[in-house]
């Protein structure tokens, strides 16, 4: 995970209540229809790598890693590795009848100018969307390290992703991990919960051991 996605990782905290938000949702017309998917959209018989709150399309070459909090054994988001990028992914409870992203957006731009980065938002495949630009330290052999922000609302959650590696600057590369984002399902649950609360992801079947930052899973199709 880099440093910027580990920074933003975790919770949502929108934290200034006094000023006035959009709280519409932030989803293309045809989310529905081509993704990203609830649960309750897609047949119950499709082949998905089972995460807990997030379902993942399997396809050959796709890897699986899973980013957890070691304090207490907890998944805190997926990296999909495929074709020279990365997609980090996660997943957050939302109201019934309005969205995060906007809302969420405005928090990241904040935490991230904050940290140094430069900030653009931007319309993207996916929709509004936010490219970050920070040095890397030369004894990380400096240059520039590109993170793309992107988000969909759908019923009663948000999916977030923080895209990186070629991605984040190709066009080419950015349709094929724009597909990848639109292919995830997301299992809200029924059960009541507060909004921008992460969803809980769990490890695959058939994965052994106790998780840690390393762990990856291969995620090809059959």
């Amino acid at each position: 995970m880099t440093e910027e996605a580990s920074q933003a990782a975790g919770e949502i905290d929108i934290r200034d209540e006094s000023v006035a938000v959009d709280e519409s949702k932030s989803a293309p017309e045809d989310r529905e229809s081509s993704g990203p998917f609830d649960i309750s959209e897609v047949p119950a018989m499709r082949p998905y790598v089972d995460l807990g709150a997030i379902k993942i399309m399997p396809r050959e070459g796709l890897q699986l890693r899973l980013e957890v909090d070691e304090r207490n054994a907890r998944v805190i988001a997926v990296t999909l590795n495929y074709a020279d990028s990365m997609l980090q992914l996660q997943a957050f409870s939302a109201p019934k009848s309005t969205g995060l992203w906007h809302q969420v957006r405005g928090e990241l731009v904040q935490q991230l100018s904050s940290q140094g980065a430069k900030v653009r938002e931007q319309e993207g495949g996916l929709g509004p969307e936010l490219l970050v630009q920070s040095p890397i330290p030369k004894d990380q052999g400096g240059g520039t390290r590109v993170v793309r922000f992107v988000g969909i609302d759908g019923p009663r959650w948000l999916l977030r992703g923080a895209i990186m590696g070629k991605a984040a600057a190709d066009a080419a590369a950015q349709a094929e991990i724009n597909e990848l984002f639109r292919e995830t399902v997301v299992v809200r649950g029924d059960h009541p919960m507060p909004p921008s609360e992460l969803l809980a992801m769990k490890m695959p079947a058939g994965v052994q051991g106790t998780a840690s930052s390393s762990d990856a899973v291969e995620a090809s199709g059959a």
